[in-house]
């Protein structure tokens, strides 16, 4: 019936409700993670999904759509046969006018046919793919229209944005806690179910090697960049009032620093492991002051350009963007984690549209060797470098000097590197299938709890409220390039550059690895 079960795993029964069925989210990642997540034996024999949205469906046609979809986006291939029958059987279409709370009633009468049908204890778990100012009607929704009373357990996963600052996620935060409990409630941030991501704790606490230099007597800065080449697209007018601050800094890039950052916890428990993210963003030196924002922060906006001989359009020339747009589509800055360990070390994040490439790397940078001893008293010796990279290629590279070839004592940079997606049948899996796998299971661990982020909202708001009073600071780079001037020159003030990603700069560095190079 299933693929061979992965680590003899499988959820607790439950019915998935999806609010948002007929959305680009569900389309694009739920269902085709559920679809996997199936084929690997993960959700077990009881289980059943409802598909929620205001547009009238029958089942049939909702069952087309979850076919279409997975076909398009799922790492499976569709079963064969009475595989795919069981699958597509259990996926049923309710219509709902989420501010009536009589639908819910209806829902729950349905959704008790479906429990008894599956042998499914009450356990329902309630995927929001919708607009976060929806949040707090759902919620009360489904309290009082009776689906939080049967005897099973039931979990709240939210989608990103989460608040468009502390004051409105603390509010929204408030209203959902009205009926759910803290443990109850799954904040999504999809960057955390990348393999990559996950992965840094074992690099970290798995090799010998590593931890003990990872501090700031030997490591000298630490870059995380996330870089797209995609415009706004479609998003304009969401995008315009978001921007690169709260799209991916007050989340996925706090969340990998916090991951590089964070102390060993005292197990491998969600909530120790949460613990020590939360100290590191309470560690994080806040910005008291416009002043300090300007120094430390560097904001742009991309203007038109070409890349790859393709010209590009501007962000104000984009749909819905006002001609007089000051939003960023870039964000670079200098961060300090102010604790025994990171004291003095900048870990510089930067993150921009329309840049050259398309990647997300943490590189960690040594500290040199004095300058003055042995090999470096006669030639430039370079840092020692570990790049975790996250997307789209996964992986681990090393980069340490070693003796040239030849007859002269020249000493070069050689490349190890363990490339994950160069392996051939390896089949990783997305991030929202370990996402939603864990918030079955109730494993909170790569889910983002309020006080961490209350903790980022407090960082990103003083940057936000400096640029809302000073505009005059935002500056401009070509689409194709790697943002503004400014942004290096953050860098080069400390002495330090940005890598390049995606090995681009390795012309004159010698391979050990696993891709063939």
């Amino acid at each position: 019936m299933t693929d061979q079960l992965i680590d003899n795993v499988t959820a607790d029964g439950a019915v998935y409700f999806i609010f948002g069925a007929t959305g680009d989210l569900a389309r694009r990642k739920l269902f085709p993670a559920l679809y996997s997540l199936y084929r690997e034996g993960k959700l077990g024999d009881k289980f059943a999904i409802v598909g929620l949205a205001r547009r009238p469906r029958t089942d049939e046609q909702f069952r087309e759509d979850v076919l279409e979809s997975i076909k398009e986006f799922c790492r499976y291939k569709i079963g064969e046969g009475q595989e795919w029958q069981d699958f597509a059987e259990r996926f049923t279409y309710h219509s709902l006018d989420i501010g009536n709370v009589d639908g819910f009633r209806e829902l729950q009468a349905s959704t008790e046919a479906l429990e008894a049908r599956y042998s499914i204890a009450g356990n329902r778990l309630f995927y929001l793919a919708l607009a976060p100012e929806l949040f707090g009607t759902v919620s009360r929704n489904l309290r009082d229209g009776g689906m939080l009373e049967s005897a099973g357990w039931h979990r709240l996963v939210i989608e990103k944005p989460f608040g468009y600052d502390y004051p409105s996620a603390s509010k929204l935060n408030e209203e959902i806690r009205h009926v759910f409990k803290e443990e109850e409630v799954f904040r999504i941030d999809h960057y955390l179910g990348k393999e990559m991501v996950q992965n840094i704790e074992v690099i970290r606490f798995a090799n010998a090697f590593f931890e003990p230099l990872w501090n700031k007597q030997h490591i000298a800065n630490v870059q995380i960049t996330l870089s797209e080449t995609v415009g706004v697209e479609e998003r304009g007018a969401y995008y315009n009032k978001s921007g690169a601050l709260r799209d991916m800094v007050q989340n996925h890039m706090l969340q990998m620093l916090t991951m590089i950052a964070m102390e060993p916890p005292s197990h491998l428990d969600p909530e120790a492991i949460r613990d020590e993210k939360v100290k590191v963003l309470r560690s994080l030196r806040s910005f008291k002051s416009g002043d300090e924002v300007r120094e430390r922060v560097i904001r742009g906006q991309y203007t038109s350009g070409e890349l790859r001989g393709q010209a590009l359009k501007g962000y104000r020339e984009e749909d819905s963007v006002p001609a007089d747009s000051t939003t960023e589509t870039f964000f670079a800055a200098r961060l300090f984690v102010d604790n025994f360990r990171w004291s003095g070390v900048p870990f510089y994040v930067r993150t921009g549209k329309r840049l050259p490439v398309k990647s997300t790397e943490i590189v960690v940078e040594f500290k040199n060797v004095p300058g003055n001893l042995l090999f470096a008293s006669r030639q430039q010796l370079q840092p020692n470098l570990l790049v975790i990279r996250v997307n789209p290629m996964e992986g681990i590279y090393i980069r340490i000097n070693a003796k040239k070839p030849g007859n002269e004592m020249t000493v070069q940079p050689v490349a190890m590197e363990f490339c994950q997606s160069c392996q051939v049948g390896i089949n990783t899996p997305e991030a929202y299938e370990r996402l939603i796998f864990d918030a079955a299971r109730g494993d909170s661990t790569y889910f983002t709890r309020w006080d961490e982020l209350a903790a980022a909202w407090q960082l990103v708001d003083p940057i936000a409220a400096a640029w809302q009073e000073h505009a005059a600071d935002l500056a401009h780079y070509s689409a194709g390039a790697w943002g503004p001037q400014q942004a290096h020159k953050l860098l080069h003030q400390d002495g330090f550059h940005w890598w390049p990603v995606n090995g681009q700069d390795e012309d004159n560095v010698i391979w050990v690895s696993n891709t063939g190079k």
